[in-house]
């Protein structure tokens, strides 16, 4: 009998584990509002005014999507406006796609992946839930640093690594050299929007 007992409880143990869909969002609530923030690729450069994948995907969420894009921003100086834009929108939910002009201005990584940890800190420390973008890296190819799903897996938030390599090696989705195009902005907006959803589940 003991050993039926044991049985039944480990059984019970791998099937739960199984069932983990990975890290999970809060459904949001009507009147919820959504902060992608981050640097060009969040403001849309390359797209004509109305297709950044923030306002694409405020039309497939049915929400309020604010645009706290800056181009040029590196994530030192990300960290440093997060807090008050955090203050300003008191968001459900907030996109962060930061790094990409750390990494062409050749920074420190371990700089870049600390300032992460930090705004990732700030958000979760608002009450906010969090979704990471990967944004990836010239060096033998374009890859995303290993850091940003090391990130992601420290603080259990959904995590998107794909979508930015799929675009930037694809010239028919490319705008310019490291920016999409507005196809290409509203395929972050759908990936986005999927994962948002998946995780709310």
């Amino acid at each position: 009998m003991r050993l039926k007992i044991i049985v039944l409880f480990v059984l019970i143990l791998v099937i739960g584990s199984g069932c983990d869909s990975g890290p999970s969002l809060a459904p949001f609530e009507h009147n919820a509002v959504i902060l992608a923030f981050g640097d060009s690729l969040t403001y849309g450069t390359g797209a004509p005014k109305g297709q950044s994948y923030p306002e694409v995907l405020a039309k497939l969420l049915g929400k309020t999507v604010i645009n706290a894009g800056i181009p040029g921003e590196v994530s030192a100086a990300g960290l440093k406006r997060l807090p008050g834009e955090l203050n300003k929108f008191k968001p459900s939910l907030v996109i962060l796609c930061h790094g990409g002009n750390d990494f062409l201005r050749r920074l420190d990584l371990k700089k870049t992946k600390h300032n992460l940890e930090k705004m990732v800190e700030l958000i979760k420390s608002s009450g906010a839930d969090i979704v990471l973008i990967g944004v990836p890296k010239l060096g033998f190819g374009l890859e995303v640093p290993n850091f940003c799903a090391s990130v992601a897996g420290e603080y259990k938030i959904p995590y998107e690594g794909n979508i930015l390599v799929d675009l930037l090696t694809d010239n028919n989705m490319k705008s310019d050299s490291i920016h999409p195009n507005a196809t290409g902005y509203r395929l972050i907006a759908e990936a986005m929007h999927e994962v948002i959803v998946n995780a709310q589940k």
